[in-house]
């Protein structure tokens, strides 16, 4: 089964919505003409420091893509992302089979966590291994992040989902078994804050902030037990605590 990796990275300016909005806009479009199943999009935390220029947060974005052709996404998003992005924004665009993504792309996507990384040695590595990486506006430093995005999600321990098997999360409200949700979603399992599996038929209150986060090449929905008296045993865990593990 194929799988593609879609990174993208400032398509945003101080008055737009952020890039995970447009990927989330992005995925719906992908599967609106069939040009392929968006399993995930994971949002992924680069370096906060002065000398790097971002919108807010200086997150990116990657989609998981079964079933599409890389050539045609490509193109695709390039001409998607060249009509939606903001004014004035730094797009950089990223795609790679998951079975192409070697280990230097993995480490680069590491450093841009920890440290200021350049264009140029973005540039180069794409060019070593034959990933397609491209500018497409502005200064299209962007492409720092959309590397580092696929370097991450392909990691597999980075980041947290925004979108899920079809589904924009945001959307997800209301009480779920873990069984349900696991058929809704298709995340890997539902566990506590010491990683003890949830049985499939607990039920769990969602609240208004759901990102399972990934880990060990896993999705996994994070949650803690409540005493409340309610139908459910478990809720999602903070926001606070979410970002705390993912970013």
């Amino acid at each position: 089964m194929c799988r593609i990796l879609i990174g993208i990275d400032d398509t945003d300016n101080q008055e737009s919505r952020g890039t995970g909005f447009l990927a989330r806009q992005l995925a719906g479009e992908i599967e609106k003409i069939s040009a392929g199943i968006v399993e995930g999009i994971s949002r992924h935390q680069l370096f906060i420091h002065d000398d790097i220029p971002y919108t807010s947060k200086n997150s990116a974005a990657c989609l998981l893509v079964r079933d599409g052709e890389a050539g045609f996404l490509h193109s695709f998003c390039r001409q998607y992302l060249l009509e939606k992005a903001a004014s004035g924004s730094d797009v950089g665009l990223a795609i790679a089979s998951c079975s192409s993504v070697p280990k230097e792309i993995i480490e680069f996507g590491i450093s841009a966590k920890k440290e200021v990384l350049f264009s140029q040695h973005a540039y180069q590595l794409a060019k070593k291994f034959k990933l397609q990486l491209e500018g497409l506006t502005g200064t299209k430093e962007g492409v720092i992040g959309a590397l580092a995005a696929v370097g991450l999600r392909r990691s597999g321990d980075d980041g947290r989902c925004i979108w899920l098997s079809g589904k924009e999360l945001r959307e997800l409200s209301g009480v779920y078994s873990v069984r349900e949700l696991s058929t809704i979603t298709g995340i890997d399992a539902v566990i506590d804050f010491h990683g003890g599996m949830i049985p499939s038929e607990d039920k769990i209150e969602m609240g208004a902030w759901v990102r399972p986060v990934i880990k060990q090449n896993r999705v996994l929905l994070i949650v803690e037990k409540t005493s409340d008296k309610n139908e459910y045993s478990w809720k999602v865990a903070s926001p606070d605590y979410i970002k705390s593990i993912s970013n």
